[in-house]
C-alpha cells in the first residue's frame, strides 16, 4: 500500500504544481494585457481598463492558488508519510470528484487508497494488523 500512496502523492504534487504555474501565466497574463492598455492613448476607457484587468488577474491567481496549494501540501505531505496527510487528502480527494475527467479519476483512486486500514496504519507509524 505504500507504493499507491506515494502514487498518490506524486499525482496531487503534479497536479497542484501544474495549478501553480497556471495561476502565475494567469496573472503574468493579466498583468502584462494592463500594462499594455496603460501604454495606449489616454483615453478615459483604458485608463478605467487598467485596474479592472489587474483586480480580475489578481483574483484569478489568488483563487487558483487556494485551490491548488492544498493539493500540493497534501501530497508533499503523503511522500513524507506526514500522519497529518491523510485526513487532508481525503477532503481535497472528495473535492476532486467535482472536476471531471481527471480529477474524478485522481478522486476515486485517493480515496481508495486513503481509506483502506493498511493506509492508516502506514501514516500513523503502526504495523497494520498489530494489536494496539
Amino acid at each position: 500500500m505504500e507504493s499507491h500512496v506515494k502514487i498518490l502523492g506524486v499525482l496531487h504534487v503534479v497536479f497542484g504544481s501544474l495549478g501553480v504555474v497556471g495561476a502565475l501565466i494567469v496573472l503574468l497574463v493579466f498583468g502584462g494585457i494592463a500594462g499594455i492598455v496603460g501604454m495606449s492613448d489616454r483615453n478615459s476607457d483604458a485608463v478605467a481598463a487598467i485596474p479592472i484587468l489587474s483586480g480580475i488577474g489578481g483574483f484569478l491567481f489568488i483563487v487558483i492558488m487556494v485551490v491548488s496549494l492544498p493539493g500540493l501540501i497534501g501530497g508533499i505531505g503523503l511522500l513524507r508519510l506526514a500522519s497529518w496527510s491523510r485526513i487532508l487528502m481525503i477532503v481535497i480527494s472528495v473535492l476532486d470528484l467535482f472536476h471531471v475527467p481527471f480529477g474524478t479519476a485522481l478522486g476515486v483512486y485517493g480515496l481508495w487508497v486513503l481509506t483502506k486500514p493498511e493506509t492508516e496504519a502506514l501514516l500513523s507509524g503502526r504495523r497494520y494488523g498489530a494489536v494496539s
